[in-house]
């Protein structure tokens, strides 16, 4: 009878890339030729960025792509991307930037599995208007097989010269069984088909002061399958 050890390399390669970096290092155990497959430079090439060779310092060598992975997840690589609405860095092998028909942005970021959940977004207070009271809220969408977002409390914490002015717990995904608590938020759909929610608010008193939104959730469960096309700021 047939089986998946009868596949070419390339085969089982692109079968294991349809998965995750994590189940394809545990897709080694099943077989040699699963070890072989999960181990090959066709699969962790599908892992990485399409121009990681640029993005990448030329020293040290690796001996392979799955090395090279392994390495950036222990000592991330550092990349200024994206538009006016989210920019900063991302983390090379958590993040994939892709473009989106509905997005009013020519790509927004997509978060592939992570067991920690983390965005920062820093912006002068000298770009908002003087003597203002703004929202900061999040504009999100979650693909169909999103993972470890059900109920999942997630703290964001806006901090204005140093100094916090806002934190609140917010969710992105909400399946009606979670305890409801005074100041939690969570998300509602726009009229573009985006989903956005309410990460706390804060007053531009003048000052030339750095706005600091920090987005965090650690709780040892893997997430994944989020767009992010911003952080959007606007007078209340």
């Amino acid at each position: 009878m047939p089986n998946f050890d009868d596949l070419p390399n390339e085969c089982l390669a692109l079968i294991i890339s349809l998965t995750s970096p994590l189940d394809a290092c545990r897709s080694s155990l099943v077989s040699k030729s699963f070890n072989s497959a999960a181990s090959s430079d066709t699969l962790w090439d599908k892992f990485l960025l399409a121009d990681y060779q640029n993005l990448v310092p030329a020293s040290p060598s690796f001996s392979s792509l799955k090395s090279l992975y392994l390495t950036l997840c222990d000592h991330p690589v550092l990349i200024e991307v994206g538009t006016s609405q989210l920019r900063g860095v991302i983390l090379l092998v958590y993040w994939r930037w892709i473009s989106i028909a509905d997005s009013r942005f020519p790509e927004v970021a997509k978060l592939l599995v992570v067991c920690w959940f983390e965005i920062t977004r820093r912006i002068d207070s000298c770009n908002l208007s003087l003597m203002t009271r703004y929202n900061a809220f999040l504009l999100f969408k979650l693909v169909a097989n999103a993972e470890g977002f059900e109920n999942k409390p997630i703290e964001a914490t806006l901090r204005l010269g140093g100094t916090q002015v806002s934190r609140r717990i917010v969710y992105v995904m909400d399946s009606g069984d979670v305890v409801v608590q005074n100041g939690d938020q969570y998300p509602k759909v726009r009229g573009d088909g985006w989903f956005e929610v309410e990460l706390g608010e804060f007053f531009n008193g003048g000052e030339l002061e750095e706005l600091e939104i920090h987005i965090f959730s650690y709780d040892g469960y893997s997430v994944g399958g989020l767009y992010v096309q911003g952080i959007d700021i606007g007078p209340c």
